[in-house]
């Protein structure tokens, strides 16, 4: 990789808060739950997950995560991303604005699988794309990103992945997953909104 897109990819990721936020915990009747809010939405997740704020992004890390405070495509940790205006304005690859019509890379060079930071990613075509049920009253372009892990040099694949992205145009909201979060889908079908 160049240097200056390691400088970029450091600059997205350099101000993530080591410690958790905290959250409101609640307790229903299978297992505790604490309110993750952002820019008006409100999703009742596990209390065992992890949510990291850094101003207009927020890592909700949902299992094992070797560097917890680390940055967007940081490899091997399992974790889905809320990103607000200020974050996909740069949301494509070179840096332009954030459309539903291409994925979510913001960098300018190729990235670490998110398995295994020895190998690269590579994001195809959407495999899916449509519109999903965000609470009431929301709907988001929802769409499945082809992901394959590759060796640099022969491009041999190792792993594939993909990349499910849920966009709120109006609330100027993009949740992205590479992880497939069990449950994920059905917490956004049931947010509220303030």
């Amino acid at each position: 990789m160049r240097k200056t897109a390691y400088a970029l990819a450091a600059l997205a990721g350099a101000a993530m808060l080591v410690t958790p936020m905290t959250a409101s915990a609640s307790t229903s009747s299978a297992s505790a739950t604490q309110t993750l809010s952002f820019r008006g939405m409100n999703l009742t997740i596990p209390s065992g997950w992890e949510v990291y704020r850094d101003g207009d992004r927020v890592k909700v890390i949902t299992g094992a995560c070797g560097k917890r405070s680390a940055g967007y495509f940081t490899p091997k940790c399992d974790a889905f991303w809320l990103f607000g205006p200020k974050v996909i304005k740069y949301g494509h690859e070179g840096f332009s604005a954030y459309t539903p019509e291409q994925p979510f890379y913001p960098a300018s060079d190729v990235q670490p699988c998110p398995f295994n930071g020895r190998y690269l990613q590579v994001l195809g075509k959407a495999t899916v794309a449509g519109l999903r049920q965000v609470g009431p009253g929301h709907k988001a372009h929802y769409r499945s990103w082809f992901g394959r892990c590759v060796v640099e040099g022969n491009g041999r694949q190792i792993a594939t992945f993909d990349q499910r992205e849920w966009f709120l145009p109006k609330s100027r909201i993009l949740v992205v997953d590479v992880w497939n979060t069990p449950g994920l889908a059905g917490t956004l079908k049931r947010a509220t909104w303030n």
